[in-house]
């Protein structure tokens, strides 16, 4: 007979984040671990069919089996380094020159969890529909779970490699050793949709038994509408009708009034609040419960920290930040500060210079200025290769990568309600035209926010709920001899308290479009850099300005090919240019089939532009 695990997962934020918990009301979904089990003992009662459900939760979080990395590095390597604004050294860098190929380990990894995934879901819908001892509500609810966790993986999938074998329900690489990728794109996301379709019937606004970290009505909306837009990108001459299709969806997450901006992007990444109003779905990963203790070295937690850090610093040198992506910022634009920080760099253009994230990382209170002095030139050398002097402060600034400790709390956003304003305008752009009134609307709503606007008059209010965190780490690093932390009295980036006045999207992309000859027109010129600034490091980057159609003008603008000289030598100036010798190959932006994959499925096939 079949065995089934059932799985301890965290996916939501009743974890202690050194002590700290933020939404004491709150429940999570949380599941003691048990043995191995049969099948059948999943569907006996509803407590069994809630916990074996876990089981497909719990792919939502790294995973021994397949590397350990999800979370990270596919998503990164996927999401983040072809579109240049993310970079690498060592094993990585040919990520950064398109050089990734079927046998890259991190595809692998991606697609080997991903499949994972699909065949719990594919083992419990199966499951689910022959129980008879479900709860009826709770049934329907669980298959809306189901249902919404089978269409994210299949969407990652989709996204990256373009048509993907369609495993359903009853499916696995078991009973279906080999299996051909869908024959058309068509035919691929409808089976996505119907997915989500169902998960938005079957669900309700808030989460099952108000546990933050199931899936919701809001969740699956904004990845129908997602898809939607997908299938209008890849069925061009069904697009009007999907792009209506989206924006009805999205319309709807709007319109319910459950979601809403953060008032400070700042605070995104702090461990003193998850699943805030603008989280739709997100990971949460908590320091655990012997924060510098190697006896907690589980499966439920990834080395952000150290893939992201400084490397003199304790990094490994897997995200590195570009300074075309820096150069980027207008003039008091806090989205910059709260993504990055940069080395101290004695020639740095004083435009570029910050006032609080120069050389120091001011959440751990670390110089970046190190007695060898290799990251005061502006490429950071290591190990005989160069790559920018910027480091992720999104991912690098709930602990330091000393071995002090070893896991930080980090949340991982997949979707925020900017996401879901962003692709709402895209598609009113679309179906309207540049003069979309509403759409523009969103894009300097969005940017009121960049520039601290939403943050005026709620710094006692803001203050109180982030700053304790970086109060107690300051405490730990001090009991560890630390003699230059101190005790902060104020939050490390400082929050607004007068609104500011924000230039005008429109005016000031039509003139960058002008200035730097981009092709696009100026309203999708204007999603794309916002989405540069907004989602930075995030993993849906490089897919939405694939889809959107602006990645090549993206590359070919920001990236102009033979700038500068090759980044190998950290004496030489090349006026602060990421050095491309490729010629972009849109092509190349659906992933390549692993290796592995083709050598055990003699029905599938290889993509184009790696045959």
């Amino acid at each position: 007979m079949k065995k089934i695990s059932k799985i301890l997962i965290i996916l939501a934020g009743a974890v202690f984040f050194i002590g700290i918990s933020s939404c004491d009301t709150e429940e999570f979904l949380e599941v003691d671990h048990y043995s191995i089990l049969d099948a059948d003992q999943m569907f006996k009662s509803d407590e069994d069919a809630k916990a074996g459900l876990v089981g497909c939760y719990d792919m939502m979080l790294p995973v021994g089996e397949t590397n350990g990395d999800w979370g990270f590095k596919p998503n990164l390597f996927i999401g983040g380094h072809p579109t240049m604004d993310t970079q690498a050294t060592g094993w990585d860098k040919d990520w950064n020159t398109q050089n990734w190929n079927p046998g890259s380990p991190e595809l692998l990894s991606g697609w080997k969890h991903a499949y994972k995934a699909i065949t719990r879901c594919n083992d419990f819908l199966s499951g689910l529909e022959e129980a008879e001892n479900i709860t009826p509500a709770l049934k329907t609810s669980l298959d809306g779970q189901a249902r919404g966790i089978r269409a994210f993986f299949y969407m990652w999938l989709a996204k990256a490699f373009g048509r993907v074998p369609m495993l359903a329900t009853g499916e696995n690489y078991v009973n279906t050793p080999a299996k051909a990728r869908a024959e058309t794109y068509e035919e691929m996301w409808n089976f996505i949709i119907e997915d989500l379709k169902v998960a938005v019937d079957e669900l309700k606004w808030e989460p099952l038994n108000g546990e933050y970290g199931r899936i919701t009505k809001g969740f699956a909306l904004s990845y129908l509408g997602e898809a939607y837009m997908w299938m209008a990108f890849r069925v061009p001459d069904k697009a009007t009708e999907n792009y209506q299709l989206a924006a009805a969806a999205l319309l709807e997450v709007i319109n319910s009034g459950k979601y809403a901006l953060n008032p400070s992007f700042t605070t995104l990444w702090d461990p003193g609040e998850v699943w805030t109003k603008e989280c739709i779905w997100e990971e949460v990963l908590d320091e655990g419960s012997q924060w510098n203790s190697w006896s907690n070295l589980t499966d439920a937690h990834t080395w952000h920290t150290y893939f992201s850090a400084c490397p003199s610093l304790g990094g490994w040198g897997s995200l590195y930040l570009s300074w075309e992506w820096w150069g980027s910022y207008e003039p008091g634009d806090k989205r910059r500060e709260a993504s990055g920080v940069t080395g101290e760099i004695t020639d740095i253009k004083p435009e570029w210079k910050s006032a609080t994230n120069y050389g120091y990382n001011p959440y751990l209170q670390q110089s970046l200025t190190v007695p060898d002095k290799l990251n005061t030139h502006y490429h950071f050398y290591m190990n005989g290769e160069a790559a920018p002097s910027i480091w992720s402060l999104k991912t690098w600034r709930t602990c330091r990568a000393n071995w002090q400790a070893m896991w930080g709390p980090q949340q991982i956003y997949y979707k925020r309600y900017a996401n879901v304003l962003f692709d709402y305008a895209e598609c009113l752009f679309n179906l309207n035209g540049e003069s979309d009134a509403t759409a523009w609307g969103i894009i300097n709503q969005i940017r009121e926010r960049a520039w601290g606007n939403l943050e005026v008059g709620k710094k006692e209010e803001l203050t109180a709920k982030y700053l304790p965190y970086y109060q107690q780490i300051a405490q730990f690093y001090i009991s560890k001899g630390d003699e230059n932390v101190v005790v902060p009295e104020e939050y490390p980036l400082p929050f607004n308290e007068n609104t500011v006045v924000v230039p005008d999207a429109k005016t000031y992309y039509a003139q960058l479009k002008s200035d730097k000859g981009f092709s696009s027109p100026v309203w999708l010129l204007a999603l794309g850099e916002e989405r540069r600034k907004e989602f930075n490091t995030e993993w849906c980057l490089a897919q939405d300005l694939i889809r959107s159609g602006y990645i090549e003008d993206h590359i070919t603008n920001n990236y102009p090919k033979g700038v500068g000289v090759p980044n190998t030598d950290p004496g030489v100036q090349d006026n602060w240019h990421t050095y491309r010798n490729f010629d972009f190959d849109i092509r190349k932006m659906d992933m390549p089939i692993p290796t592995d994959e083709l050598l055990k499925n003699d029905l599938c096939d290889q993509n184009d532009a790696y045959k």
